[in-house]
């Protein structure tokens, strides 16, 4: 039971040493994926190739001065910040990041915990998240924040229900809340973005707008607001708004692979499993599982730096007019095929 615990704690430190470096690492990425589509350089003192702009950039937001506004409500300009990192993080640990590894006659799969609602934690969490940037936005006292705080929470109450109901629509196929289960079912068959292809393109368009990236990105519109919800802050407090973005983004790319592009599972698994180790597969699946993620935030910036940010009515519509009725169209239509097929 203790090596268990211990190997859980060790496990809880790997995913938030991930979670983090990929989300520092991501600014980095966004800049190059800017050059290289506006025929630029991109980062390129700080160390070879620039690889050392993320920790520049780290050290820079710890040497900043600290700054609260004296019109501020001080504890809930802290709360927020905080708040929005946290729940940033805490949906890591549903995901499925590979198989099982066996120690000795110990099994111990790469998952932080596997609970039968997973999903539904997830969306627990991210709508417990837009709590950091409403408080943020209504501490700092500032109209521009406050602007940027409601656009936030209305975009990100909005786009849930549209998220929620692909969701609905995938848990009628799969018959489990479980994201382990999800992805094992899709080691010997087909992925479910098959099976599903309207509600993926429905959760994929959501995941843009709740993790407020372009063209959704109107809570920080520069041109309207300044810099948004986040206007008053520096130092490490908009590091921790900046940060949780792009770890928003890491997760987000991660649920996404997991629910509707086979998660971990490798391409012919089943073919090549009964040839390898345990152990190796393993970490072959993580590895794949990982490079998935990496091309899902790579898409996150591709799209961030093609597609032109909306007006917010135009944001509105789209959630409201389009995709609600969508969503609730692929529900029908997977019940009926489903009945047709004898699933029911």
């Amino acid at each position: 039971m203790e090596i268990f615990i211990l190997y859980k704690a060790i496990l809880v430190l790997v995913v938030f040493a991930i979670s983090l470096g990929v989300a520092a690492y991501s600014t980095y990425g966004e800049r190059k994926v800017a050059a290289f589509m506006q025929d630029r350089v991109g980062p390129d003192r700080a160390g070879p190739f620039g690889m050392l702009q993320p920790l520049a950039d780290g050290l820079k937001m710890f040497m900043k001065e600290e700054i609260i506004p004296t019109v501020s409500n001080k504890f809930l300009f802290v709360l927020g910040p905080s708040l929005a990192m946290l729940t940033a993080l805490m949906t890591g640990v549903v995901i499925p990041w590979g198989g099982d590894i066996t120690i000795g006659n110990m099994v111990f799969p790469l998952q932080i915990t596997d609970i039968n609602i997973g999903i539904l934690y997830i969306f627990g969490v991210v709508s417990f998240g837009v709590y950091g940037i409403m408080i943020g936005g209504w501490a700092s006292n500032n109209k521009y924040s406050m602007l940027g705080a409601l656009r936030a929470s209305s975009q990100m109450i909005s786009y849930e229900i549209a998220m929620g109901l692909a969701i609905v629509a995938l848990v009628m196929t799969t018959g489990t809340l479980s994201l382990r289960e999800i992805v094992t079912q899709q080691s010997g068959n087909w992925v479910n973005f098959i099976y599903q292809p309207l509600g993926c393109l429905i959760f994929i368009i959501c995941a843009f707008a709740e993790t407020n990236r372009a063209p959704f990105d109107l809570p920080e519109c520069e041109t309207e607001l300044v810099g948004g919800y986040h206007t008053e802050y520096s130092s490490m407090k908009l590091g921790f708004y900046l940060f949780a973005e792009y770890i928003n983004m890491f997760i987000s790319s991660a649920i996404i692979m997991s629910l509707y592009f086979g998660g971990y599972n490798l391409p012919f698994q089943n073919y090549i499993a009964p040839y390898i180790d345990g152990n190796i597969l393993s970490i072959l699946q993580f590895g794949c599982f990982f490079t998935k993620v990496l091309f899902g935030i790579f898409f996150f910036m591709w799209i961030r730096w093609t597609i032109p940010r909306f007006r917010y009515d135009q944001l509105m519509n789209l959630g409201w007019k389009v995709l609600i009725p969508l969503a609730i169209f692929n529900i029908l239509i997977t019940g009926v095929l489903m009945y047709a097929l004898g699933k029911v």
